[in-house]
């Protein structure tokens, strides 16, 4: 999919979220159980599927034409980073065949000691791929975008230890985003309804 078709099929649309890890319910080390979800998804509308793991996006990329934000959970030892946090995982999202690969963009050092910013600096211009920013600040979605992402989420709000978790999505800082950056924004986290 190219890219400004991916980010136009995603305007205004619900991206729904299809991930499991080991030891969580929907988890099954032989896999399929994700791209069920997501085919039933885009059966019933939603514009886009947020999917973790190299085997989920690529069995998930064979079930569904929708646009795919692929991001593979890792922890480092002595990092707080873990959504694609780094080069390594890209690789694996990009030859999974995600049309966006999402990355933790926040103020903590990726591992490596890089910056958030430095980092999506690094992917840009390595790979031919749209970066999503996962981000708990306004600032933080700036220096992302400068740094050349090309969409930011909420996603981070209140996971940071400088932010306040709340029960539901930020709306507040939503609501700053869509005002103040000229890229799309993706409301998410604590989305129930």
């Amino acid at each position: 999919m190219k890219k400004q078709q991916a980010l136009d099929s995603l305007k205004g649309g619900l991206i729904v979220s299809c991930q499991a890890l080991r030891g969580e319910p929907l988890y099954l080390e032989q896999g399929g159980v994700m791209p069920r979800i997501a085919a039933a998804m885009q059966g019933v509308g939603a514009a886009g599927i947020r999917c973790n793991s190299e085997r989920d996006i690529r069995e998930i990329r064979a079930a569904v034409e929708l646009p795919l934000i692929g991001l593979i959970k890792q922890r480092y030892e002595g990092y707080f980073p873990y959504i694609t946090p780094t080069l390594k995982e890209v690789e694996a999202v990009v030859r999974a065949g995600a049309d966006i690969v999402a990355v933790d963009a926040t103020a903590s050092m990726h591992p490596g000691g890089l910056r958030a910013d430095e980092f999506i600096r690094q992917i840009k211009e390595k790979y031919d791929i749209l970066v999503m920013a996962d981000i708990s600040t306004e600032e933080e979605a700036q220096a992302a975008l400068r740094a050349g992402a090309d969409l930011v989420g909420t996603t981070m709000a209140g996971y940071t230890p400088y932010t306040v978790a709340g029960d539901g999505p930020d709306f507040e800082l939503l609501q700053r985003l869509v005002r103040c950056l000229a890229c799309p924004v993706v409301a998410e986290g604590r989305v129930h309804t």
